[in-house]
């Protein structure tokens, strides 16, 4: 299964976290904000679908997400975990940690910030269309 969203770059975008990404609803981040790939989310973790919110929080269960961009496209895959709560307002934090809050959507992901394609985060330094695709594999739709 499978959940996409869209989110659009900004110029005070930097890349340079060595242990985590986030997209944000927020619309403004300044520079020090060096985890944040993508601003003006239009969704946030209450729109993703219960089934894939359900197989998120089994342990070690598998988590992938497709970045695109117009020019380029990035994939990371991480872990699930029973302690994700998966609701905060603003904020999907994916995170190489174990550690858990109501921002994560993922833990030992295999990419933070400063690991995604360069070409990627280019198209967003310029303001360019994010579209994040997460995706659960073995997850069924509810009926």
């Amino acid at each position: 299964m499978e959940f996409i969203f869209k989110a659009l770059g900004h110029p005070n975008i930097t890349s340079r976290h060595s242990s985590t990404f986030e997209v944000t609803r927020d619309p403004e981040i300044g520079k020090a904000a060096d985890c944040i790939i993508g601003v003006s989310s239009d969704s946030v973790m209450e729109d993703i679908p219960p089934e894939i919110k359900m197989a998120i929080k089994q342990e070690n269960r598998v988590i992938k997400l497709i970045l695109k961009t117009k020019n380029a496209q990035d994939e990371i895959s991480g872990y699930g975990h029973p302690l994700l709560t998966l609701n905060h307002p603003t904020d999907m934090v994916c995170r190489t940690s174990d550690y858990t809050c109501s921002r994560t959507l993922m833990i030992r992901a295999d990419k933070a910030a400063c690991d995604i394609n360069p070409f990627l985060i280019e198209d967003l330094k310029e303001g360019k269309v994010l579209e994040v695709k997460i995706i659960v594999d073995g997850v069924e739709a509810l009926e």
